[in-house]
């Protein structure tokens, strides 16, 4: 499963890359976004691997902080990159005619600079804070993942000053992105139901669709995972929901942006076939035939499908 993570991710990245009609905001947004759920799922899953296959489920403390910090990393860029998309489609359908000058180059590495330094900064800001404690030594935590809430709970000290740290993490980079994306579709849906041509709803209602089922399943899960350790559940159903969390979301990302978006579907079967036509290129009988006793020059032509002809 985490193999089909990373890979599935670093297909969509590349067919996004060596495709020149997908050099676009949207998916240059998407492409980091496949960035982070490999960051995202790297962070856990070769840590519980090797504790499956050591059979250990120790970790020092200064691992977990590690793992800690890239999970909360990661897990902000891919909360605020989904805020970016949802303007971006406000922009792209609401204001269509102004897009390309507000949504330019400039303005697009400029919001992936800031979800990846504000992510940074409360990644750090967890550490930093989780490091002032002191948490009694030789603890177990009910999960495969050193998930900040938990540690939050070890530590012995005022629980007045964690639940505020809580919150206001919580409201920084919970309810601020999930409220940006709700007022972006708010003006969204209107606009599409306006649009005439049935193209153009098709195209626009499967865009936004894929970035909503993404959106749902990403704050869905991760929703479940701190209610499930809000109200102390038997340890077994808070694993499940962190492993929904952390392995299946980045893994089902990828397949959901490309389950009916033609573009990237396209961008695929052109990556593939331009895969293909280089393996025959370079295949050590195709520039080459004996015949005889003597080695004679031919000159080749490659058409689609990788069917090659030679002419003497």
């Amino acid at each position: 499963m985490y193999l089909v993570t990373v890979l599935r991710n670093l297909l969509s990245i590349l067919a996004v890359s060596s495709d020149s009609p997908l050099h676009t905001p949207m998916y240059f947004f998407l492409s980091n976004l496949c960035w982070a759920d490999i960051g995202f799922t790297s962070a856990t899953v070769p840590k519980m691997i090797v504790d499956m296959q050591s059979h250990s489920r120790v970790i020092s403390h200064a691992g977990c902080l590690t793992q800690m910090s890239f999970l909360v990393l990661f897990a902000c860029i891919e909360g605020m990159l989904l805020t970016v998309m949802a303007y971006d489609c406000f922009v792209a359908i609401c204001r269509p005619l102004h897009y390309p000058v507000i949504v330019n180059p400039h303005l697009c590495v400029f919001f992936v600079l800031v979800s990846f330094f504000l992510s940074l900064l409360d990644s750090q800001l967890h550490s930093w804070i989780v490091l002032q404690f002191t948490i009694i030594k030789n603890v177990e935590i009910s999960n495969f993942v050193c998930d900040p809430s938990q540690l939050l709970k070890l530590a012995c000290s005022d629980s007045v000053i964690n639940s505020i740290f809580i919150y206001f993490d919580s409201t920084m980079f919970g309810f601020l992105p999930i409220s940006g994306i709700l007022l972006s579709y708010y003006k969204i849906v209107p606009s599409i139901l306006r649009i005439s041509s049935s193209d153009g709803k098709y195209k626009a209602f499967s865009t936004c669709g894929s970035h909503l089922a993404v959106v749902c399943l990403f704050y869905g899960t991760g929703i479940g995972v701190y209610l499930t350790s809000a109200v102390a559940p038997p340890p077994r159903n808070g694993v499940v929901a962190s492993v929904k969390y952390t392995v299946v979301t980045p893994m089902l990302n990828p397949f959901i942006y490309s389950l009916r978006n033609r573009d990237i579907q396209s961008a695929l079967r052109r990556l593939l076939s331009r895969t293909v036509e280089s393996h025959d290129l370079f295949h050590p009988f195709s520039w080459w035939v004996r015949k005889g006793n003597h080695i004679k020059s031919l000159h080749l032509q490659i058409l689609p499908l990788s069917h090659i002809i030679f002419v003497a």
